[in-house]
């Protein structure tokens, strides 16, 4: 595992399944896969599968292959292969051997293909597409068989080395299963196995292939002959595990692998659909696939989240039959807890409000000293350099303050956090009327300790002026406004959430934090949990915030309602 934080390991029914078939003997030793299709970045459904997949390997003795599902080159690149594998490393796993593809199978695909020829279980069919569709009926209506179901075998052998030599154009011909026109499940209906795709340069074959197997084809046979035991899929493939089961029954693949489905990861305030997270990059409706807005693992890594806290939400998630829309504070309470144990805390004021201290004395220390963590004294202390002039956050100073207020305000006191108790006793203004510049006093005796006779309820946070950071920090928040965006057949667009990004571009961050690396966590006083971007430069860090303190947007929500 990449890091320790893993919660610990809840049983479901398929690992109850997987547990019970190695204990009867069915299998000496379980072989799971993740098999992702390199059309797009993984995203946090993905995770739940690859946790599902690897995890119930990893636990049980067995292996987990990493396989891509190769089969539809004009929508594939080397760039997902990629993306695929250092998310699944990132995730802390090891797959079994080496990467597969299903492309690597191409051959044997085709060999098994001419077997179900020569068995009369297949043959090539000049329907069009839209003629296919047409004949394939409706959930209340049997299909019509092609006329052309019933070649010869000989002529569809021909036929069908003929359009593997590329003699046919595009869409003309295809290789179709013969089960039963008639069947319930349309998924049996002489689905389609091979199809022609000239002109495509397929990322790991090259132009060697003109003729490409279908997913539903290719995907049981794949799992077969690498000896498969549990094929662990999402519930939309329920109705195709009759046709999963027809492919290894009907060639000489070295086993039979058992298909489960369970329920996909729904998550709310996002989109899970590849198409439409697609769609939000071609647009340019976010950045790329990484958008720390994006449900993508890229993301996700992008705005701060661990490989143990995302190990965690899908174990605290569970895997069940059952649809359910998550809640999106489930994820976010996954990243705060393993963050308010393991962030180091400093101080940054992302709206600057200049202080000068009039009477700081000469004999006051040039830095004071800071805990790192409150409380886990292991990871030490920082020293944050003090000046006459300093930053406050302007929300932490009010001329006016609204009942209850505990900050700054004319005439009051405030601890500067691990410093002195200030007092404001003038106010700067602009020609604007705005307040530009507070002049305050300190009281000289409260380096340590309360000061005498009287009770200073608020501590505020600050950054030295002369030695601050100057920062670009990006606060981000749910990418939609409502929890199941596009319902009713609205356009996701029309759900976008205007304010999912804020950028501050000058935001003055304490002098330690100029030795932040891309990667490196903290927690700002009450701001939040945030990480070093990688557009961050040593004269000038970016800052993302992965998550609030607290969950602000249900309260928020909740007033909006009432």
């Amino acid at each position: 595992m990449a890091d320790s934080a893993v919660t610990p390991t809840r049983t479901n029914f398929i690992r109850q399944i997987v547990q019970d078939d190695l204990e009867n003997g069915r299998h000496q030793r379980v072989v799971t896969r993740f098999p992702p299709e390199p059309n797009g970045y993984l995203h946090i459904g993905h995770a739940k599968s690859i946790v599902l997949n690897f995890g119930i390997a990893e636990d049980l003795g067995g292996i987990c292959n990493l396989r891509f599902d190769d089969t539809n080159p004009h929508k594939e690149n080397v760039e997902f292969v990629e993306s695929i594998e250092a998310d699944v490393q990132w995730l802390g796993y090891e797959w079994g051997g080496r990467v597969r593809f299903a492309s690597d199978y191409f051959e044997q695909l085709y060999g098994f293909a001419v077997e179900l020829i020569e068995k009369g279980l297949a043959y090539v069919c000049d329907l069009s597409g839209e003629e296919t569709r047409a004949y394939r009926g409706t959930l209340t209506e049997p299909g019509r068989d092609s006329p052309y179901r019933d070649r010869s075998i000989d002529e569809n052998l021909d036929l069908f080395r003929r359009m593997r030599a590329g003699e046919f154009p595009d869409g003309t011909r295809t290789l179709r299963a013969k089960i039963d026109m008639a069947s319930p499940n349309i998924n049996l209906r002489d689905p389609v196995l091979y199809r022609i795709r000239h002109g495509v340069i397929h990322h790991q074959t090259g132009s060697e292939w003109c003729l490409y197997p279908t997913y539903d084809y290719t995907h049981p046979i794949s799992d077969a002959l690498e000896g498969i035991t549990h094929s662990l899929c999402t519930l939309e493939f329920e109705d195709h595990r009759p046709l999963y089961d027809w492919c290894v029954a009907n060639v000489s693949v070295p086993c039979r692998p058992r298909q489960i489905e369970f329920s996909r990861l729904n998550l709310e305030y996002t989109v899970m659909s590849k198409r439409l997270l697609t769609q939000l990059v071609t647009e340019g409706i976010v950045s790329g696939w990484d958008d720390p807005r994006m449900p993508t693992i890229a993301g996700l890594r992008r705005r701060g989240f661990t490989p143990g806290a995302v190990r965690g939400f899908c174990e605290r998630i569970g895997v069940t039959k059952a649809d359910n829309l998550v809640e999106m504070g489930i994820l976010e309470s996954a990243i705060r807890d393993e963050l308010d144990a393991s962030a180091p805390r400093a101080m940054a004021v992302l709206d600057p409000l200049r202080v000068v201290l009039t009477n700081l004395p000469a004999d006051a220390p040039a830095a004071v000293t800071a805990k790192n963590h409150p409380k886990d004294d292991s990871m030490g202390t920082r020293a944050v350099p003090l000046s006459e002039e300093l930053w406050i956050d302007r929300s932490d100073f009010e001329e006016t303050p609204p009942k209850g207020f505990k900050r700054l305000v004319p005439g009051g006191e405030v601890r500067l956090r691990n410093a002195y108790v200030i007092r404001c006793d003038e106010v700067i203004k602009d020609a604007s009327g705005d307040v530009t510049e507070l002049r305050c006093s300190v009281d000289v005796e409260t380096l340590g300790r309360n000061p005498e006779g009287r009770k200073v309820k608020g501590v505020i946070h600050w950054v030295p002026a002369e030695t601050a950071v100057n920062a670009e920090v990006r606060l981000y928040d749910r990418l939609f406004t409502v929890p199941q965006p596009g319902t009713s057949g609205r356009d996701v667009r029309e759900d976008l959430n205007p304010d999912s990004l804020r950028v501050i571009p000058n935001a003055k961050l304490e002098p330690s934090l100029g030795a932040a690396k891309p990667g490196d966590r903290f927690q700002f006083e009450r701001e939040g949990y945030f990480v070093a971007d990688p557009d961050s430069l040593p004269e000038r860090p970016v800052l993302n915030r992965t998550v609030t303190l607290r969950d602000t947007w249900a309260k928020v929500q909740g007033a909006s309602k009432g």
